[in-house]
């Protein structure tokens, strides 16, 4: 292993050592009781808040309890209740789609392997690998949203640029038995710290660690002449 290599291996198992001091309570924020509306959950997050989506499922999951409900649910009607998710109609189709292979090819139970969850419509290797890290607790591969791509690259873990080869630069140094802490480790600090325009980069617990890649600071170069403009 090259010294380089090395270095990252522990500055990364560092980064993993002070979020979990800072957030011992991290956790999918998605609201559920079950695969099935986890499964759900995680399709209607796509562009859309988790706070949003919370405030959706209590009344979906309602009048949808296993996946043959969502499979004949109304498209006008699922629409309907899901409309403030945005892309409702894509989300909809997608639902009602999977739920119907859930009903007919697994028994009705959500799958718990990756290959059979990406086969679903719908479902992403996102999707399949929170399902898969939060409802069955299986560390097939690391959750890459938004707020881990930003993060995982502005840290400098990685330098590359999509969800599929942030993943496999991700696997590569954080230990197995982390991936499914460190997603959600990641996305916390960047909810409440590391935001992506105004990063809380004094008080931010692994600053460091960071070489702040991407990140504006007070009096470079490109702040003062837009304070020209």
């Amino acid at each position: 292993m090259g010294v380089a290599k090395s270095k990252l291996l522990s500055r990364c198992r560092t980064i993993l050592r002070r979020l979990r001091a800072a957030y011992p309570d991290s956790r999918c924020a998605l609201h559920h009781d079950n695969p099935l509306q986890l499964l759900v959950a995680t399709i209607l997050s796509a562009q859309c808040t988790d706070a949003r989506v919370n405030l959706v499922t209590p009344a979906l999951f309602k009048r949808y309890r296993t996946a043959a409900d969502f499979a004949a649910a109304p498209s006008a009607e699922l629409e309907s209740m899901i409309r403030s998710t945005g892309f409702f109609r894509n989300k909809a189709r997608s639902i009602r789609n999977c739920c119907r292979a859930i009903t007919e090819k697994h028994g009705g139970k959500v799958p718990d392997t990756l290959d059979e969850l990406i086969q679903l419509d719908g479902i992403g290797r996102k999707t399949a690998n929170v399902v898969l890290g939060v409802a069955y607790g299986k560390a097939e591969g690391l959750v890459v949203d938004t707020h881990v791509m930003r993060l995982s690259r502005r840290l400098g873990l990685t330098r590359q640029t999509t969800p599929e080869k942030i993943e496999r630069a991700l696997m590569k140094i954080v230990p197995r038995e982390d991936w499914i802490d460190f997603s959600h480790l990641l996305i916390w600090h960047g909810r409440k710290r590391c935001t992506a325009r105004r990063p809380d980069c004094i008080q931010c617990e692994v600053a460091d660690l960071c070489p702040k890649i991407g990140v504006k600071l007070k009096g470079d170069r490109n702040e003062r002449t837009q304070g020209r403009r």
